[in-house]
């Protein structure tokens, strides 16, 4: 049964209007940026909160991987919850609690205690990326929804400009609680102006059952997958009972998740969206690149501080200019969006992706932070091509009803192959740096010329004993081999960033949509 709402309740409200409009646009775009600098702030700290609690580096990756999780999983959940509380109400709920679990997070005293406050604030942060979607659509007019996308956009790029900067100065200068703490200001004042701005805007409530069993479905496969992610390397893989068990449950739980999703008067998740075209294949695009491209922004400020003696904020300067060019071209791109095919637009956005990743293949142990920074800041351009053309494939043709739970589940799938694919880059470059240690070990050994020769100039020069010498080339080995297992990555990824030009393309293009029925003409101009 529908709440009791005031008139005018069950349309639309209108387009918000002048300097409203613009001050709503900077509080959503603040949640937001509050909400992704805290995943790239944290990508330059690893190393620094690993040495602090006393733990690995692979372990230190839990921080970003288990917030991904737990936002990932309590994305879809924005459908219903915004029925049951409203797009208002829940935006700014949300916003607050995410506040105070990253104050938490900043008090955490030990790995797992950062871990459960993660979950937590993963957990809450779920619905905030999509409803501020939704509010931003609602603040624009239909004709100007493409420049809507962009502004709200722009925010996603700037985070990876400030994230990582911010995150190694403070891990260097500060303590890397800081990283958390600094949320707390930014989100008190967005969730005050937005509430200013977007109270008397609040959508339809009803009151609706939740699907419980949907849920705990969801979270054991999720759940159990990504542990098994985390723990495959640490436990050999599927030699490990307790992996072969994560596998099963993870594989029972899907398959059942499944059915009952698509059978439940009131899922938990509207699988059903899949029978759109344009939403299944901007989803599993989305999903893919953004798993690829999520596990190499990771890579590299590790591979730098792991291997490459960098700072945590010489590794941030590598990694931020990658905003630069994004922000300059993502209001082009927005309104390019108004006239061009939204799949050429993604097509240039993945050449230029794999052109980054060919160009980082090249990398070696000699290389120059001028090298390395080239590819960033180049990276910016297809990140403005990527985001916002990808998310109007996807809405497309949508019904404006559906899009917040459309955009709930999409985020969902990107942010659950961010956290898949930060597991799976890191496993697969620990296991080639293995197997390249061994056989460059093969050739550099005891009793082969140059080997010995090095030895000998080594304990000649720095006067140190023979094990010395050799520990110290055992190390110049090993940042060889993490070097040519990261350059791995790199090439393999811009192979799939060349694959995925070809998926984009079953999508249906505009002009495709606005004729394949009553009404898709005006969801097609909303999800611009």
């Amino acid at each position: 049964m529908n709440a009791p709402r005031s008139p005018g309740k069950d349309s639309a409200p209108p387009p918000l209007e002048g300097a409203t409009r613009i001050i709503g646009s900077i509080a959503l775009s603040t949640a937001v940026f509050m909400n992704v600098l805290d995943t790239s702030i944290a990508n330059v700290s690893i190393p620094t909160i690993s040495g602090d609690l006393g733990v690995s580096t692979s372990q230190g990756t839990w921080v970003i991987t288990s917030f991904a999780v737990a936002n990932a999983i309590t994305v879809p959940l924005t459908g219903w919850l915004t029925q049951r509380f409203g797009q208002v109400r829940l935006f700014l709920i949300s916003t607050l609690l995410f506040v105070l679990t990253s104050w938490l997070c900043g008090f955490s005293p030990s790995l797992e205690a950062l871990i459960v406050f993660r979950v937590l604030q993963g957990a809450v942060a779920g619905p905030m990326i999509p409803l501020s979607q939704a509010l931003m659509l609602s603040s624009f007019p239909k004709s100007k929804a493409g420049m809507a996308l962009a502004i709200w956009s722009m925010t996603t790029l700037v985070a990876p400009v400030a994230g990582p900067l911010l995150g190694g100065w403070i891990s260097d200068n500060y303590t890397w609680p800081w990283i958390f703490y600094i949320n707390v200001p930014v989100g008190l004042l967005a969730a005050w102006i937005s509430w200013r701005v977007y109270r008397d805007r609040e959508s339809a409530t009803r009151k609706l059952p939740i699907d419980k069993l949907g849920l705990v479905l969801l979270v054991v496969w999720v759940g159990a997958l990504q542990v098994m992610l985390d723990k495959g390397k640490e436990l050999d893989w599927f030699a490990s009972q307790t992996i072969q068990l994560l596998a099963l449950v993870a594989f029972v739980a899907f398959v059942f998740f499944l059915i009952w999703e698509l059978t439940d008067a009131h899922p938990v998740v509207d699988l059903r969206l899949f029978k759109e075209r344009n939403f299944t294949v901007g989803t599993v695009t989305l999903a893919v690149a953004y798993g690829v491209f999520f596990g190499n922004v990771v890579l590299l400020p590790l591979w730098l501080q792991s291997n490459m003696g960098y700072t945590a904020t010489y590794a941030g300067l590598v990694t931020a200019p990658v905003g630069i060019l994004a922000i300059v071209l993502t209001p082009l791109v927005g309104k390019l969006l108004a006239t061009r095919d939204s799949r050429q637009i993604v097509t240039v956005a993945f050449v230029v992706f794999a052109l980054v990743c060919f160009m980082r293949s090249g990398f070696n142990t000699q290389v120059d932070i001028g090298t390395l920074i080239l590819p960033t800041i180049i990276q910016g351009a297809a990140m403005a091509a990527f985001f916002v053309p990808l998310i109007s494939i996807t809405l497309m043709g949508l019904e404006p009803s559906r899009i917040p739970a459309a955009s709930g589940l999409s985020n969902f799938a990107r942010l659950t192959a961010g956290a898949f694919g930060t597991s799976i880059t890191t496993t697969v470059w620990d296991d080639r740096a293995t197997q390249h240690h061994a056989r460059l070990t093969e050739i550099a050994r005891p009793g082969y010329p140059p080997f010995d020769q090095a030895v000998d100039t080594l304990q000649n020069t720095l006067g140190i004993s023979h094990q010395s010498a050799l520990t110290r080339l055992d190390g110049i080995i090993n940042a060889q081999a993490f070097t040519m297992s990261a350059v791995d990555v790199f090439y393999a990824s811009g192979l799939i960033f060349i694959l995925l030009i070809g998926l984009v393309w079953f999508a249906h293009g505009r002009d495709k949509i606005a004729t394949s029925g009553p009404g898709a003409s005006e969801a097609a101009a909303g999800a611009h």
